[in-house]
C-alpha cells in the first residue's frame, strides 16, 4: 500500500505538468528557466543537504555502490550488442544505447527515494546518485562517439572531464560527501536555507518532466522505443536485483539503489544526442514512453523488493 501511496501522487504531478502544457498554463518560455532553476540551484541544494546532515560512514555501502555501477555498465554493453544485432542505423544506435542506460536520477529517482524512504533513504540514494551520474555520462558519451557517422569533430576527454566537474548535481553530491565524511559542521541557518531551496526541486522537476512529454513521437518510433524502455525499466533493475540477491544484501540496504536503477530515461539524453549527432527525436520518444511506463514498473519493482523484506 505504501508503494501505491508514493507512486500515484508523483505521477499525478507529472500528468498535471502534461495537462498544464497542453492547456497553456506552462509555456515553452517557462520550461527552460524552470529547468535551469532545478538543475543549477534546487536539486544540488537538495542533494547536498540530504548527504551533509547524515553520518556518511553509516550510510555509505561500498558493495551496494559497486554492484549498482556494475549493473549500469552491463546494460550499456547489452544494449550496444542488441543494437548491432538489430542493425540500427548509427545515429539511432547511439541514441538507443544511451537511452537504455541513462536514468533520470535527479528529477524522478531522488523524489521517489525521498517520498518512499524518507530523509535517511534519500541520503543513501544521493550518495549513490553522484557516482552513478558520472558513470552514466561517461558511458553515454562513449556510446554516442562510437556510433557517430558524421565527420564533425566530437568533444574530447578533457572537455568531458570539465563538463562532469562542472555538473552542479555532481558537485552538490560530492560536496555533501566531503562535509559528511569529515564531519564538517554546517550552520543551521545555511541548512534551513538549503531546506527551502531544495524543497523546490521535487515538485518543479516533476512538472517540467510532464510538460516535456511527447505522445506523438512515441507512436512514430513505437517498436525501437518499446525495446529501449524494456532495457531501461525491466532489464536494468532485474540485473541489479539479481546481483544484490546473489551477494545476500538486505533489501533495506539496496532499496535506494534499486529506485535509481528503476528511473526512466533522463531528459539530458536528448541534449547529448542533439549535440553528438544522435537521433534526437528518437530519444524524446524513449524519454516520454519510459517516464509513463515507469509508473507501473516502479510499483512492480518496489512491491517485489518489499516482499524480500524491504
Amino acid at each position: 500500500m505504501e508503494v501505491i501511496v508514493t507512486i500515484i501522487p508523483i505521477f499525478a504531478i507529472i500528468i498535471l505538468g502534461w495537462v498544464a502544457r497542453r492547456r497553456g498554463f506552462i509555456t515553452a518560455e517557462f520550461l527552460e528557466p524552470a529547468n535551469r532553476l532545478v538543475y543549477y540551484l534546487s536539486l544540488p541544494a537538495l542533494i547536498f543537504n540530504a548527504i551533509a546532515k547524515t553520518n556518511f560512514h553509516e550510510q555509505f555501502d561500498g558493495l551496494v555502490l559497486g554492484l549498482t555501477l556494475f549493473a549500469a555498465a552491463a546494460i550499456y554493453l547489452t544494449a550496444d550488442i542488441s543494437a548491432r544485432i538489430l542493425k540500427m542505423n548509427p545515429s539511432r544506435m547511439g541514441a538507443f544505447v544511451q537511452s537504455s542506460g541513462h536514468g533520470n536520477l535527479g528529477y524522478i529517482g531522488l523524489p521517489i527515494a525521498l517520498y518512499y524512504l524518507g530523509e535517511a533513504g534519500l541520503a543513501k540514494a544521493a550518495i549513490i546518485c553522484g557516482f552513478l551520474m558520472v558513470l552514466q555520462n561517461l558511458l553515454s558519451v562513449v556510446a554516442l562517439q562510437m556510433h557517430d557517422a558524421s565527420e564533425q569533430k566530437l568533444p574530447g576527454l578533457k572537455a568531458l572531464v570539465r563538463k562532469l566537474l562542472g555538473n552542479p548535481v555532481i558537485i552538490g553530491a560530492m560536496a555533501g560527501v566531503i562535509v559528511s565524511a569529515l564531519a564538517i559542521p554546517v550552520p543551521k541557518v545555511i541548512l534551513r536555507c538549503l531546506d527551502i531551496l531544495g524543497g523546490l526541486a521535487p515538485p518543479t522537476a516533476l512538472l517540467v518532466i510532464g510538460a516535456s512529454l511527447s505522445l506523438q513521437l512515441i507512436r512514430t518510433y513505437k517498436r525501437p522505443t518499446l525495446c529501449a524502455v524494456f532495457f531501461k525499466l525491466v532489464l536494468l533493475p532485474a540485473i541489479g536485483l539479481l546481483l544484490f540477491q546473489l551477494f545476500h544484501i538486505r533489501a533495506d540496504d539496496y532499496l535506494p539503489a534499486i529506485i535509481l536503477l528503476c528511473s526512466p530515461t533522463a531528459t539530458v539524453v536528448y541534449v547529448m544526442a542533439r549535440e553528438m549527432h544522435g537521433d534526437a527525436d528518437f530519444t524524446v520518444a524513449i524519454i516520454s514512453a519510459s517516464t509513463l511506463f515507469s509508473s507501473l514498473t516502479f510499483t512492480l519493482w518496489l512491491s517485489l523488493v518489499a516482499g524480500f523484506g524491504g
